[in-house]
């Protein structure tokens, strides 16, 4: 069994929902079709496809398939145009990861320039707050929010944002503001389900002494948004990156508190796979995000 082209044929399949119409658009037999996604089925011991009177539905198995084998499909199909062509042109699918409020707030914006710049690159962007596996979940690039960088992939430096503990003044009207970190211990907190130190929030002062506190969280959240949302309204006290509160700090929607002391400031970072065999669409979205943070990034500029 030719592997690479059953996987075109299950991905054609997936993506006409139906083997009649891909076999069309694979200018081959129904029959042919139906062989290959049999022999694939049998060579993977597992069913791809639930057939249905009326359409196709993928399996679970065919789930992690479909994903895999169109990234695979694009890599090959980039790999031979670059091999044919001396101008290494940036194409194909560009599969990318950042978290939720970073990507609407500050990557949403500059998609379309990119796409501008390399028209051949079809851009497929995944909002996610969590860590994924850039490898086993597919992701050519991942856009990482984080002070301790990245062991396992390679990783580039797009920009640095600070950090602010702060709350809406008709919080701090009614419950005072907290002087020193263990004030928090006394005080409505909003806090941030994928924090690294969970409920311990870690703060230093001006000499860069240490000074952790266990904050009394009366809402977890898994997004930054909403846990900004529920600060401006009043609910407690948050700490989140400038690159989130920026606009309702310079608003006065939300007041910083604790001025003496701070949380370190995390890194903006482009995670990957490799800097072995880096194509060139990674690499141009790389220098493209780099060019449009560099020097002060634009969430502080104001």
């Amino acid at each position: 069994m030719d592997r690479l082209r059953a996987f075109e044929v299950f991905v054609t399949v997936v993506a006409r929902q139906g083997f009649a119409r891909a076999a069309e658009a694979l200018d081959t037999s129904p029959a042919n079709v139906t062989r290959y996604i049999a022999e694939l089925e049998a060579h993977l011991g597992s069913r791809l496809l639930n057939r249905h009177s009326r359409k196709l539905s993928l399996t679970a198995s065919g789930e992690a398939l479909y994903e895999r084998a169109r990234a695979i499909l694009n890599e090959v199909a980039e790999a031979e145009a670059l091999s044919s062509s001396a101008t290494l042109e940036p194409q194909g699918r560009l599969r990318i990861n950042a978290p939720v409020s970073f990507g609407l707030r500050h990557l949403a914006p500059r998609w379309a320039v990119y796409a501008q710049r390399f028209p051949k690159v079809e851009l497929d962007v995944s909002l996610i707050d969590r860590v994924v596996d850039v490898v086993e979940e597919g992701f050519d690039l991942a856009i990482r929010i984080s002070r301790a960088g990245s062991a396992q992939h390679a990783a580039r430096k797009l920009a640095t944002s600070h950090n602010f503990v702060c709350a809406a003044p008709s919080y701090l009207a009614h419950h005072g503001a907290p002087e020193v970190p263990e004030d928090l211990t006394r005080h409505a907190c909003i806090t941030y389900s994928y924090s690294a130190t969970g409920t311990e929030w870690p703060l230093v002062d001006d000499a860069g002494r240490p000074h952790p506190v266990r904050v009394n969280s009366v809402m977890q959240t898994n997004n930054g948004d909403t846990a900004l949302s529920a600060a401006v309204a009043g609910m407690g006290v948050i700490w989140q990156p400038s690159f989130l509160v920026g606009p309702e700090l310079r608003a006065g929607r939300l007041v910083q508190v604790l001025p003496r002391f701070r949380i370190p400031d995390i890194d903006v970072l482009a995670v990957y796979p490799s800097r072995r065999h880096l194509s060139a669409k990674v690499r141009t979205m790389i220098d493209f995000l780099v060019d449009e943070f560099s020097g002060v990034p634009p969430w502080d500029r104001a």
